[in-house]
């Protein structure tokens, strides 16, 4: 049985490991710790490693995480800093296509650094791809994550750019500033 003292013993892990992991993870343990962002398992589809919520917290899928899970997993904390970078997009953002491949390459080129990555073809590519407003890039993108994830990995649902954005460029044509 779960207890409170033991669920955050395991987060406080977790932190700490985050801290030592590097930048990024040192980053996304700050994010969390100062916006005592909520961290807990849930289970969900199988093709969800993790998720963040528009109530700023973050959800571990039980289906391959639980507090038997060393803090130190590469693979967790990899995810968590995927999460933590959609909280820091913002929900606008993190709800794109566009968002979801700033978090995946981060995610990736984080355990990479942090393991010997033997990657599958479809991760190599998207690791490779340009971060940008190129829509055709964008396109690949999410089909490459539904490559890796698999089609339950609804990212096909996700608009290409922001949805602000997205509005901007079917209704004028209007690439992103910066774009």
């Amino acid at each position: 049985m779960r207890t409170h003292s033991s669920h955050a013993l395991w987060i406080q892990n977790l932190l700490e490991a985050l801290e030592a992991s590097g930048p990024e993870g040192a980053s996304a343990a700050l994010y969390l710790r100062t916006r005592e962002t909520r961290l807990g398992f849930h289970r969900v589809r199988p093709h969800v490693g993790a998720f963040w919520t528009p109530w700023r917290s973050i959800g571990l899928n039980l289906v391959h995480f639980t507090e038997q899970t060393p803090g130190n997993d590469p693979q967790l904390l990899a995810l968590v800093i995927h999460e933590v970078r959609h909280l820091q997009q913002g929900l606008l953002t993190a709800l794109s296509v566009y968002g979801e491949l700033d978090a995946w390459q981060l995610q990736f080129r984080e355990l990479e650094r942090m393991t010997v990555l033997q990657s599958h073809p479809a991760l190599r590519e998207l690791l490779s791809l340009p971060l940008g407003w190129e829509r055709d890039v964008l396109r690949r993108a999410r089909n490459l994550m539904q490559v890796y994830a698999g089609k339950g990995y609804r990212a096909d649902l996700l608009p290409l750019y922001p949805l602000p954005h997205e509005i901007a460029y079917r209704l004028f044509r209007r690439q992103p500033p910066g774009a």
